[in-house]
């Protein structure tokens, strides 16, 4: 699918370049997670029978647990009631066991709340009846995708020569999200391009969270409790809770050790150089004639039979909207910029963030701030970051998000034109190419036959919101949809009599 996110029941799916439609409905039991770990299994199923000795790669990348959280309602009940203890409470629950697995250090602590962020005890009862059943969609869904995870898994361990097969598990390449915002949304287009969600329109639809109805998310308390021990969420860059998440590797062949905790420093533009270095191959200098970028990460193999082996990757600019940080040798000096569910408008004043300093060789979670106590370090790291800023062309400094998402210059077979013609069969045009109607006047022009059993949409754009015109009950009716929160509606007074109509 393109794009960030798709609908989990009405997939925008491509084949390679052509695009496909799901071979069942919702009502027939179709989950998108289900249907790309089966095509995932169908393809290494092909490959060992006809070529078993050939190697393969698969890339797997479900939807999840991007937004929209949507998943079938058997996995959402178990999780009813679990969650009623609040953001706080869990994140105090997850710290201990992820102490007691090993998977953080004894030393760590758990970072507080931000003040942006309201204690689970202040909220209404009505709030926490929504924020949990929002937590409880995300677990189910969390759990469907686990279970898709597994069943790839799975295939590969049946597969000729599995033990020499090197799989790299990447839960995500950022934090949990807090583009829902405060309160989560059931529109998580609308809440993306400024327009936020409330409690009492949520609430009328509580139990349809995660049905192919709404485009949920949940809201910011998850997320940041989801990031557990770090400080904050996805798209603050200069924090952990925004960059650092899990990452498993599995090489029965060639790694001795099994269940072990490595501790190397590494960055996830690192897997594509583990990748060549474990095929024994070059990246190309060229690739169908045109100079590539050289690969600035570092494999990681040298770790995977070596615990204390020094870390190889020693310095990492970090940057998305201006939330920007620098990590060089144990240390990490970050600015975090605005809230991450602040998304609409420019604050600019790059100069006026306050610039934070951590020792990661004696604080896992970033929770002691040395930039007080220590100038000279943290002079020197914003040094550093200006260098790499510059190398690999970060500056000028851009914290805006909706605004960066309306490209006006880019490619366009619609650009200039303002009368468009489509045929019948014409479907999935893309929406850069597609009339561009939004906030503007238009007119819709349509050739038809009518009889007695027409009925059905003759023209539509955009899903969660758009426009479109159909013949319902005989009438011919346009509707535009304004992210679910408006609808403006126009009907044929009488009902189209049989025949043609322009």
């Amino acid at each position: 699918f393109q794009g960030g996110e798709t609908s989990q029941f009405y997939p925008q799916l491509f084949e390679n370049t052509v695009p496909v439609e799901p071979s069942k409905t919702p009502e027939q039991g179709y989950s998108f997670n289900e249907d790309l770990a089966d095509h995932a299994i169908n393809w290494l199923r092909e490959q060992q029978s006809v070529a078993p000795k050939k190697p393969w790669f698969v890339y797997y990348a479900p939807g999840a647990m991007h937004a929209p959280h949507q998943v079938p309602a058997s996995y959402i009940e178990p999780f009813k009631g679990k969650f009623d203890m609040g953001w706080d409470s869990y994140r105090e629950m997850v710290f201990a066991q992820q102490k007691k697995l090993g998977i953080v250090p004894a030393s760590a602590k758990l970072t507080p709340r931000p003040a942006e962020l309201p204690a689970w005890e202040t909220l209404s009862d009505d709030q926490k009846r929504l924020y949990s059943r929002q937590m409880e969609v995300f677990a189910g869904f969390l759990t469907q995708t686990d279970e898709q995870v597994g069943r790839v898994l799975d295939a590969v361990a049946k597969s000729p020569n599995a033990d020499n097969t090197l799989v790299l598990l990447a839960l995500g390449d950022n934090g949990a999200s807090a583009e829902g915002g405060l309160n989560g949304t059931v529109n998580n287009m609308a809440t993306q391009n400024g327009i936020p969600d409330d409690v009492p329109n949520m609430l009328k639809v509580i139990d349809e969270l995660g049905s192919p109805k709404h485009e949920n998310h949940f809201s910011v308390g998850w997320a940041w409790a989801v990031d557990t021990p770090f400080q904050w969420t996805k798209q603050v860059a200069s924090h952990f809770g925004g960059t650092r998440s899990g990452f498993t590797v599995s090489w029965p062949a060639r790694i001795k050790a099994h269940g072990e905790v490595r501790n190397q420093w590494h960055h996830v533009i690192d897997v594509a150089p583990t990748i060549y270095e474990a095929a024994g191959i070059k990246m190309p200098e060229t690739f169908n004639g045109q100079k590539q970028v050289p690969l600035p990460g570092v494999s990681m193999l040298y770790s995977f039979n070596d615990a204390k082996a020094p870390t190889r990757h020693t310095t990492q600019y970090f940057e998305i909207m201006g939330n920007r940080a620098i990590y060089h040798d144990g240390w990490v000096a970050a600015a975090r910029h605005g809230l991450p569910w602040e998304l609409l408008g420019r604050k600019g004043d790059f100069e006026n963030d306050k610039w934070e300093l951590y020792d990661l060789s004696k604080d896992f979670s970033q929770a002691d701030d040395l930039a007080a106590k220590n100038p000279a370090k943290l002079k020197q790291l914003q040094a550093l970051f200006e260098s790499e800023a510059k190398k690999y062309n970060v500056l000028p400094l851009d914290d805006r998000f909706v605004e960066r998402g309306n490209v006006p210059d880019r490619p366009s077979l619609s650009r200039g034109r303002e009368q468009f013609t489509f045929y019948p069969g014409t479907v999935r045009v893309p929406e850069g190419t597609a009339p561009n109607v939004k906030a503007r006047s238009h007119t819709v022009e349509a050739v038809f036959e009518v009889d007695a059993k027409t009925e059905g949409v003759i023209v539509a754009q955009g899903g969660s919101a758009g426009y479109t015109l159909f013949v319902k009950d005989g009438h011919l009716v346009y509707e535009n949809n304004f992210f679910g929160k408006e609808r403006d509606q126009i009907k044929s007074p009488e009902k189209l009599p049989a025949g043609n109509f322009s």
